[in-house]
């Protein structure tokens, strides 16, 4: 049993952090990212980062520049540093997991989902 668990912090400067810990039996986290959803929308990539040789992190182009994605393998987390946040970005947030098993293909986890309203 793999749980997501999402939380958010505010901070100064109109910015926001998203946290998200991976919780139960497992055996390798492959990636870990941050997609989020609109009513009338499809679910949209926000940012990923994998694990290998070098860690990879990719963005959507609309928050290229803002937000910055980290994970920490110890802890199993990976946050959202947000900052310029606008109205464009009010959007529920979902943790994502990739999870790898010996001789078993990968499996994606997800977070309940987080609401970020952004005024204006």
């Amino acid at each position: 049993q793999v749980q997501l668990v999402e939380s958010t912090l505010v901070q100064s400067g109109g910015s926001l952090s998203l946290s998200c810990v991976v919780s139960g039996n497992i055996y390798k986290i492959y990636s870990m990212g941050w997609y989020r959803q609109t009513p009338g929308k499809e679910r949209e990539l926000v940012a990923s980062i994998s694990h290998g040789d070098t860690n990879y992190a990719d963005y959507a182009d609309s928050v290229k520049g803002r937000f910055t994605i980290s994970r920490d393998y110890a802890e199993n987390t990976v946050s959202l540093e947000m900052n310029r946040l606008n109205p464009e970005d009010t959007a529920v947030y979902y943790c994502n997991a990739d999870l790898l098993a010996p001789l078993a293909p990968s499996s994606d986890y997800w977070g309940q989902g987080t609401q970020v309203t952004v005024s204006s």
